[in-house]
């Protein structure tokens, strides 16, 4: 079982600088947050405040765990989604195989809290972010990296900077694209050349092939992804025919959030003796959503019916709550949350629950055909609530959300609750 080095973001001053910390609560160390009593219905913390459910995290890193399990896959779940290395801890505790990044700077920071594993699923460009990559392997021997290439020129900037040093360098992937859509290699041809490119360096070390299905997202996805995840299997097919891998297991990666099924089911180890390990990058899994991640995660149920023997599955374990400031009209409520606390570049948040302080022992569930998002500003939800609603000034209101990344962006801290809305621990969120 990992265990990451959390000891400086367990230490670290959590104070009034922070979104969501009481105003005049005196500074205290992140592992304390949870002894301090706080209760969100109770009034103890400042609104908005971002809230994470801790059975719901637990049942969905259990269901993703049996999800792996039952087709074979490793999971290196990307951090970007929540760049909290706690999440993470879980995650790899739960048997995630590594941590995914997008950039050197997520991969230094992981490297300081020592994750073992980190997959950069992007190609490092620049000299700046090429040194950083080279600097983190000859600083942390004990921990691997890979990185993706789709061109000469960065595979011949990688060779350049590993001749430079005495050190290790990190495992490569090949990553094949779509005509029109993001980075990758087109057609199989250049993935070949570029194969036999970083086979015939000599410090390099090429270890697998890479795609992102989710540049096929729509309506014919179910059409459209699996022949390309065909692609990816051939030329790893191809590939270990011709000799160009390096030792270790051959690594076939795909699967963001959208359709890790369709991975689990279509992406297939090259034929031979050499280890293969399947591995999906779902980032958004853990906390899921309430809107989005959901539609997509119940046509995952669709095409593979067999997973309902399961349970529910992935439920939304993140909420921002607000407090209502304003009624100033019948219909209309304005929630003191916004463009600066929660995502709106998917769709807009999800009313969910309703806690009238002194009438209400719990929140209420709100019909989402009654309660609506018409708007957001920088700090303020409109609201729309049935004309007749008896909500008074100083009610909270708690919001699902579309797309957990943006989110998680928005804040520094986050607080893990228990069933009863108890704050149980902190959770410190980093730069992504």
């Amino acid at each position: 079982m990992t265990h990451l080095d959390l000891h400086s973001v367990l230490q670290s001053t959590i104070d009034s600088s922070f979104k969501g910390f009481p105003y005049l609560h005196p500074e205290c160390a992140l592992q304390d947050l949870g002894a301090q009593g706080w209760n969100l219905l109770r009034g103890d913390l400042p609104l908005p405040v971002a809230i994470l459910k801790r059975s719901v995290l637990q049942e969905n890193s259990r269901w993703m765990r049996r999800f792996a399990e039952h087709f074979g896959l490793q999971i290196a779940p990307h951090g970007k989604t929540t760049m909290a290395p706690q999440l993470f801890e879980q995650q790899l505790q739960d048997g995630a195989w590594g941590i995914t990044v997008a950039n050197v700077h997520q991969l230094l920071q992981c490297a300081q809290w020592k994750i073992p594993r980190v997959l950069v699923a992007n190609q490092v460009i620049g000299p700046c972010e090429m040194q950083g990559l080279f600097g983190v392997l000859e600083a942390y021997p004990e921990m691997e990296v890979f990185c993706l290439v789709d061109s000469q020129e960065n595979v011949e900037a990688l060779a350049n900077q590993a001749e430079l040093g005495s050190g290790r360098t990190p495992g490569i992937l090949i990553e094949v694209g779509v005509a029109g859509k993001r980075t990758g290699c087109r057609t199989e041809a250049e993935v070949l050349d570029l194969a036999e490119s970083i086979h015939q360096a000599p410090r390099l070390s090429l270890r697998g092939v890479e795609g992102y299905e989710a540049v096929l997202r729509g309506p014919d996805a179910g059409a459209t992804i699996p022949p390309f995840l065909q692609k990816l299997n051939r030329l790893a097919e191809q590939i270990a025919q011709a000799g160009w891998f390096a030792e270790g297991p051959i690594l076939l990666s795909a699967g963001g959030s959208d359709y890790y099924d369709l991975v689990a089911r279509h992406l297939q180890a090259p034929e031979g003796p050499r280890e293969c390990l399947r591995i999906i990058r779902s980032g958004c899994y853990l906390t899921h959503d309430s809107d989005f991640y959901r539609g997509l995660f119940q046509q995952i149920l669709e095409r593979s019916p067999e997973l309902a023997q399961w349970g529910p599955g992935l439920q939304s374990a993140l909420q921002v709550w607000g407090v209502v400031q304003s009624l100033p009209e019948p219909g209309l409520a304005f929630v003191t949350l916004g463009k600066r606390d929660i995502s709106y570049d998917v769709r807009l948040p999800v009313p969910e629950q309703h806690f009238s302080p002194g009438r209400h022992e719990r929140p209420q569930d709100l019909s989402p055909e009654k309660y609506t998002v018409t708007n957001l500003n920088d700090q303020h939800a409109f609201l729309k609530i049935p004309p007749e609603s008896s909500w008074k000034v100083g009610d909270l209101v708690g919001f699902g959300i579309s797309h957990p990344c943006s989110t998680f962006d928005r804040w520094r801290l986050m607080y893990l609750l228990d069933d009863d809305w108890n704050v149980v621990e902190g959770v410190r969120i980093f730069m992504a």
